[in-house]
């Protein structure tokens, strides 16, 4: 089925300003995009601590699963631990960020908080004590999520805002992309390197605090906009609006079928094709794609419909569960990766943007939060659900399940968010 998104522009597109000059009002004038310096640097934060946090990811199902010799259902909880820690407090650090004003004393905290389990890393051995670091790691991750993005929807243009995600995204992948490669070429060098990987992760998660604490300033979050062209769209909405509840179940029945990245790689793999050696790249070709699409996806969802934009996000992620359920063919192993890559570019800071939008001024970190929180509960359901229907059935059939079960839900989904 072909869907046209060109001259669509659903009840959550970006709305355009009216602009004033010489002659009078001009109604309906684009407003030129511009970053904030804001967004730039929250996103040099999150590259750095990507290269650090992805780094890690990208060795750790092989050194569970191999090194350590833990079964699927072992790695299982512990990517759902790694996707739903992180819900215990999001929703708490949103409504603390918007309470207090001060999101970027929260978003040091939670900064501060994964990178302190970098050095456990380098001391710890053994499931339980990698079980706890992860679970740490994931609350850090918890804490600092809704009040940065929180701060990039208070200094963004409303007319863009996608689109600014986009560009803070962009600048995450990028540090995500380099993180696996820097794992990959560790483990080429050094076989069995792991413990290097990690020290590496520490020394660049430590940068990037010291970037937020230097170069991020203090926004605020909770006060009155600024000029008409920055009153959001949600404006005179209470923070649960009907919109946003309607996103809560659409991204919570999504979140259901989504698993972790390294579901679909180690699926790739289990086909017998391709060597542990070249598990890294799996992860550095998803974060490409991602790279590539992030900023473009963003600006179509602003001018056509950011919930239509995300469900079809979706069906790229099903397209992704086929493709690696085909087997390790480099035509299997780069649709996967490309269609991974566009998931992500077309869910991740889109999801953001509409959960901020249908929040009311002074609310936004709380609703951010809320979306995020639905999200990483309902991925540690399916991470953890995921693993154990692999251990019945098989990678393939647990993979095409899924994809079939996901297309089913996205009708309701589209019908969820797109309505007026």
């Amino acid at each position: 089925m072909y869907i046209s998104l060109a001259g669509f522009r659903g009840p959550d597109a970006g709305t355009e300003t009216q602009a004033s000059t010489s002659t009078g009002a001009v109604r309906g004038r684009v407003v030129a995009f511009r970053v904030a310096p804001t967004v730039v640097a929250l996103g040099m934060v999150s590259l750095l601590t990507d290269v650090s946090s992805e780094a890690v990811a990208a060795v750790l199902p092989l050194y569970v699963t191999g090194t350590l010799g833990l079964s699927m259902v072992a790695y299982g909880f512990l990517e759902g631990l790694h996707q739903g820690t992180s819900a215990v407090v999001r929703i708490a650090a949103g409504y603390a960020a918007d309470r207090s004003d001060r999101p970027k004393a929260l978003a040091m905290a939670g900064y501060g908080l994964s990178m302190l389990t970098r050095c456990g890393l380098l001391l710890v051995q053994g499931f339980a004590g990698i079980a706890v670091l992860v679970g740490i790691d994931r609350l850090g991750k918890g804490i600092r999520t809704a009040p940065r993005d929180a701060m990039i929807q208070q200094v963004s243009q409303p007319e863009h805002l996608a689109r600014s995600f986009g560009v803070h995204r962009m600048l995450d992948t990028i540090g995500a992309t380099i993180g696996p490669l820097l794992a990959f070429v560790v483990l080429l060098i050094v076989p069995e390197g792991y413990r290097v990987v990690f020290a590496l992760s520490l020394a660049s998660a430590l940068i990037g605090v010291a970037v937020l604490a230097l170069f991020v300033p203090a926004v605020r979050i909770g006060r009155a906009p600024r000029t008409t062209s920055e009153v959001p769209v949600s404006a005179g909405l209470a923070t649960w609006s009907r919109p946003l509840k309607r996103l809560l179940l659409a991204a919570g029945a999504l979140g259901l079928l989504t698993v972790g990245d390294g579901f679909i790689y180690l699926a790739l793999m289990s086909h017998g094709n391709l060597a542990p050696l070249w598990f890294p790249l799996l992860f550095v070709g998803t974060n490409a794609v991602f790279l590539l699409l992030a900023v473009p996806v963003g600006r179509i969802a602003d001018r056509t419909s950011r919930g239509a934009v995300l469900v079809i996000g979706h069906v790229f992620l099903a397209a992704a569960y086929l493709a690696a359920a085909m087997g390790s063919t480099w035509i299997a192993v780069v649709l996967s990766l490309v269609m991974l890559g566009g998931f992500y570019a077309a869910t991740d800071g889109v999801l953001a943007a509409l959960a901020g939008q249908f929040s009311a001024p002074g609310r936004t970190a709380t609703g951010i939060g809320a979306a995020q929180t639905v999200v990483a509960v309902t991925r540690l359901l399916a991470s953890t659900g995921f693993g154990v229907l692999w251990v019945l059935f098989g990678p393939v059939p647990t993979m095409v399940g899924a994809a079939v079960v996901l297309l089913l839900v996205l009708p309701v989904a589209w019908w969820l968010v797109t309505r007026p």
